[in-house]
């Protein structure tokens, strides 16, 4: 077997960040949801059936463009949305499927109610933690 020149060992361990997948608000669409009882709490809350679309995204690094919506400036608690505040999922505007909570890598982020910005983390899709958003995006970051 041949040996590599010593000095190209290094950069062979250095990892390149890839470029995340660009998605589209249409495609996380691909869901169903289902009205069920959460005997803990004794409401009814929609639960998701992930198409194969979506479920195809599960864990990997994607990037999405919307409107900002602060939940909790001071526990830096963002959501993106589809729509504008006024018209998001929060309002009665839109369904579950057209928000995502976002998950930081940087703490104590700071932007304004419907700023349009793109940003990209590591999808996970939540399909019965009622107390998280059915799309997350982990170690969320602006990249424009």
């Amino acid at each position: 077997m041949k040996k590599l020149p010593i000095l190209l060992i290094p950069f062979l361990a250095f990892t390149f960040r890839a470029e995340p997948l660009q998605i589209s608000w249409k495609r996380l669409t691909d869901v169903q949801f289902t009205r069920k009882l959460n005997k803990e709490l004794g409401m009814h809350f929609l639960y998701p059936a992930f198409g194969p679309s979506v479920n195809a995204l599960q864990g990997k690094e994607i990037s999405i463009r919307g409107y900002m919506i602060p939940v909790d400036e001071n526990d830096n608690i963002y959501v993106i949305s589809a729509k504008p505040m006024a018209a998001c999922f929060f309002c009665g505007g839109a369904g579950p499927e057209s928000i995502m909570e976002l998950q930081f890598r940087k703490k104590k982020q700071r932007f304004r109610t419907d700023e349009v910005l793109t940003v990209r983390g590591r999808l996970v899709l939540n399909a019965s933690d009622i107390d998280h958003l059915n799309y997350i995006l982990k170690d969320a970051e602006v990249i424009d």
